[in-house]
């Protein structure tokens, strides 16, 4: 196997690349597509992943980085990190598309029902702390993820997970309380 790794380096191991030269060959391109495909890459996006994983090869060149010792092994774990990629762009195209999609919707509250949680809600969220307050309406209302409003709180990501923690369980006694609810 040794002699086949060191095959699969090819002109990229002796830095000898020229301008029309491709860092893969055929076989690896192949395997390229095949893991990217497997990895549910749409296959209208197949030839972009394998120009990714050509330009980390030529970046990592570049940067006069050591070659990895299978080329062909190598490229597939950067097309199977490409692959999960794609994946979470799409979910995040598809969160915001629903999220956008709800600001069209009109927000009409169905009863006297939703009335009142929604007036339990505001008394409750009124009733907290400040800085718990803070966390659970960036968190809940404004959607940002723990990371997100620890930055921009300024504050650890551990600080922020305890006020949602004790803010939630505050805001559900208070939600409990209230026998309208």
């Amino acid at each position: 196997m040794r002699g086949g790794a060191r095959r699969d380096q090819g002109s990229y191991a002796a830095g000898t690349e020229r301008a029309g030269d491709d860092p893969l060959d055929a076989a690896q391109e192949r395997r390229v597509r095949a893991v990217l495909a497997l990895g549910g890459v749409p296959q209208s996006d197949l030839p972009d992943g394998v120009q990714q994983v050509r330009l980390r090869l030529l970046e990592r060149s570049a940067s006069g980085r050591e070659a990895p010792r299978d080329v062909s092994a190598w490229a597939a774990v950067v097309a199977s990190n490409l692959a999960m990629d794609w994946h979470r762009a799409k979910r995040r195209q598809e969160r915001l598309g629903e999220r956008l999609a709800a600001l069209h919707e009109p927000v009409h509250p169905s009863g006297e029902e939703t009335s009142l949680l929604s007036l339990a809600v505001a008394r409750g969220l009124d009733g907290l702390p400040a800085a718990q307050r803070q966390v659970l309406v960036l968190r809940f209302f404004a959607d940002l993820p723990v990371r997100g409003i620890a930055a921009e709180l300024g504050i650890p990501e551990g600080t922020v997970k305890s006020r949602l923690h004790t803010a939630v369980r505050a805001l559900r006694e208070r939600l409990h309380e209230d026998e309208g609810v």
